[in-house]
């Protein structure tokens, strides 16, 4: 199958257009599936400024046309999935907002999380275990993914029966729109454990745990406080903080939104 981009019967007077090389200036000409050409006059090779690569975080095919693209945009597919799967999960949850809030938050909080750490590693360059912020944000947005399935099977949410019915699901939403199967099964394997943290995690994984704590800690007081209970004690969540938060990130993100 040919992309209808490319496919020059579908093309119109705009497939053929002008424009002027961003280093010296000189006039250069670009058919419109040229991902890039290089300038006749000083040889910088420069990416169509008219392509459109959107298409190619959820297009089944993309692989196919991958390849061809400038490093650049390869590097920023992922960026573009995780929109993607926001909008797959919300679909899946139809009006079940408070679940899409949940997890909107904890990608909210992922995502502040990730990339305070991301930018500590890219400053000191230190260790092997590297933040990759597509995906802590895929884990994220379909972390509780399981849930209905875990209600209509168990009757039950239980985090076990989540841990076992999300994976699969999460699996099918990522393939339709064409991840990495790297990427695919790291989020998974994720989904299939996130209550529950191994003895040697990864940082994309306590990023996560971390962001849906802080998330229900902070629901738990609110809750609390709508029913005039008595919230849980500074002292009290100070432990938590210290004891449970897989990172020195995350332990401070807490304390600045729950005191």
């Amino acid at each position: 199958m040919k992309c209808p981009g490319q496919d020059t019967q579908y093309w119109n007077n705009d497939a053929i257009f002008d424009t002027t090389c961003p280093e010296c200036g000189s006039g250069m000409e670009f058919f419109k599936d040229d991902t890039s050409r290089r300038c006749r006059n000083c040889g910088k090779r420069i990416v169509n400024p008219s392509m459109d690569f959107g298409c190619a975080a959820y297009c089944q095919y993309a692989d196919q046309c991958i390849s061809t693209l400038p490093e650049e945009f390869v590097r920023q597919r992922e960026d573009m999935l995780k929109d993607r799967v926001a909008v797959e999960m919300k679909r899946y949850f139809k009006s079940d907002f408070k679940r899409i809030g949940h997890a909107m938050r904890v990608a909210r909080y992922a995502e502040h999380i990730g990339k305070e750490i991301q930018s500590k590693q890219q400053k000191h360059a230190e260790g092997n275990d590297k933040v990759n912020l597509s995906v802590i944000l895929c884990a994220a947005y379909l972390h509780d993914i399981g849930i209905k399935e875990s209600e209509r099977k168990y009757n039950s949410n239980a985090p076990k029966y989540q841990e076992i019915e999300g994976p699969p699901i999460a699996k099918e939403i990522l393939q339709k729109l064409g991840a990495r199967e790297e990427l695919i099964e790291e989020v998974s394997d994720i989904i299939g454990h996130h209550h529950h943290p191994r003895t040697d995690e990864t940082l994309n994984f306590k990023v996560l745990y971390d962001s849906d704590l802080l998330t229900n800690l902070e629901d738990d007081q609110k809750e609390k406080a709508d029913k005039n209970e008595e919230p849980i004690s500074k002292e009290r969540l100070e432990r938590i903080i210290e004891k449970s938060f897989l990172t020195e990130t995350g332990r401070n993100k807490a304390a600045y939104v729950l005191f």
